[in-house]
C-alpha cells in the first residue's frame, strides 16, 4: 500500500481525533488539513512498514499544541454541528441518536485537554494504553490516571444529562 493510500485510509479516524481535540467542526477541519500537510512535507521521515496511524496522531497532536499556543483570538463562537444535522429529518431514532451524540460531544468538550486526548485515543480510537502513551509522549501511569479521571467525569456529566 502506498503512502498516499495509507494516509487516505486513515482520514476518518484522523477527523474523529481532530474533533476530539478541537471541539469545533471548523477548527477540527483546519487541524486535519494542517496535519496532512505536515505529513506530506515530512513523508521522507515515515518508515514504510511502521504504523502510520501512530505517526499521524503524533503529528496531529503536535499541530494542535502549536495551534493552541499560537492562538490569540478568544471567544469565537461556532455553530454546533448538531444544529443542522436534524433539519428536515423526521426520524425519531436518528434525532435521538444525534441528541445523544451531541451530549457525549459536549461532555467530551468539557474535559480538560489532557483527559480529552486520553479518552479520544483509547476509548474512541481504540489504541492500546501503551500506544496512546507513546503518541502523547507520557508515561503509561499518567495515561491511565488521565483516562480514569476522564471516564469518571464523562459518566458524571452524562448521568446528569439523562
Amino acid at each position: 500500500m502506498s503512502f498516499e493510500d495509507e494516509l487516505l485510509a486513515l482520514l476518518p479516524r484522523l477527523r474523529r481525533f481532530a474533533h476530539a481535540l478541537a471541539r469545533s467542526p471548523a477548527d477540527a477541519d483546519d487541524l486535519c488539513q494542517a496535519s496532512i500537510e505536515r505529513a506530506l512535507k515530512a513523508r521522507s521521515q515515515w518508515a514504510p512498514g511502521t504504523r502510520m496511524d501512530s505517526w499521524m496522531y503524533r503529528i496531529m497532536r503536535n499541530a494542535w499544541i502549536d495551534t493552541a499556543r499560537a492562538r490569540t483570538r478568544h471567544g469565537q463562537t461556532f455553530v454546533d454541528e448538531e444544529a443542522g444535522l436534524s433539519v428536515g429529518d423526521a426520524g425519531d431514532r436518528r434525532i435521538e441518536a444525534v441528541v445523544e451524540l451531541g451530549q457525549v460531544g459536549r461532555a467530551m468538550g468539557k474535559l480538560p485537554p489532557d483527559q480529552r486526548e486520553a479518552v479520544a485515543l483509547v476509548l474512541v480510537e481504540g489504541f492500546a494504553y501503551k500506544e496512546a502513551a507513546e503518541i502523547l509522549d507520557i508515561p503509561m501511569g499518567t495515561l491511565t490516571s488521565r483516562l480514569v479521571r476522564g471516564r469518571e467525569a464523562l459518566m458524571t456529566m452524562l448521568g446528569e444529562a439523562a
